[in-house]
């Protein structure tokens, strides 16, 4: 992806996200001089700072000093800055062990695979399938995040997981180009979803199809939820294949 940042930008960039991604809080110079070891000045990384605000990275949400990234600042840090974390071994074993007894009902390995999925992630997880069943777990989760502390923000997130024809359409617009796809922002393409994310992937196995999906705040941790979520992915298709 060709943006045009200088090195010392991208770094600054990524120190902000890392950072808002911890606090949920705008981030100010001084944070990032202090913490991230910007060898710069306070007053140089807030004149880059308004450089990544013109150059739609970075955004003022209030009047405070402070910058939140945004939905192309993400889109930046997941495709050219994340390294993905390696999965611990107790839990993918865990999580096969749970499924396992499931593997030859559909519906059940589903809600289990969510379950299994929002608890690990500490998001909401959602699985769809082609004939129209639906099922998710960990609202809760994602009511700890302050960017659905807004009714209406919350109203909409909690209603999307209930519609079967918007999850589809969503879904099916989204470009995808991996065997995991994450939509952030305005690329959701649903009311409300200015700060949330969706990482998601398609699976087949026999004669089912769908999408497993986690659906956060758009600071969640990609690194981990990547993998996470591949990993149901592989799940399914492996045990999937006894329907």
């Amino acid at each position: 992806m060709d943006i045009g940042l200088t090195t010392r930008q991208i770094k600054l960039l990524e120190a902000i996200i890392r950072e808002y991604s911890e606090s949920s809080e705008p981030v100010g110079s001084k944070t990032v001089v202090r913490k991230y070891a910007m060898k710069v000045s306070p007053a140089t990384v807030r004149n880059e700072m308004a450089a990544l605000l013109e150059d739609g990275f970075l955004e003022m949400m209030h009047t405070s000093s402070g910058r939140v990234p945004t939905s192309r600042a993400f889109r930046f840090f997941i495709e050219e800055l994340m390294e993905e974390d390696e999965l611990p071994v107790l839990q993918e074993v865990a999580v096969k062990q749970r499924l396992w007894p499931q593997r030859f009902e559909v519906e059940k390995l589903l809600r289990n695979a969510v379950l299994s999925l929002s608890e690990t992630t500490r998001n909401l997880a959602l699985a769809v399938t082609d004939d129209g069943f639906v099922t998710h777990a960990g609202a809760v989760h994602i009511l700890e995040n302050s960017e659905f502390w807004d009714i209406e923000v919350a109203k909409s997130t909690l209603s999307l997981v209930d519609q079967y024809d918007e999850l589809d359409r969503i879904f099916k617009n989204i470009p995808q180009d991996g065997d995991i796809n994450v939509a952030v922002g305005d690329e959701i393409d649903y009311p409300n979803m200015e700060q949330s994310a969706l990482v998601f992937s398609p699976f087949r196995s026999g004669n089912k199809a769908g999408v497993i999906a986690v659906l956060g705040p758009s600071r969640m941790k990609y690194s981990f939820i990547v993998p996470s979520v591949r990993y149901t992915r592989n799940l399914l298709q492996e045990l999937g294949s006894n329907w």
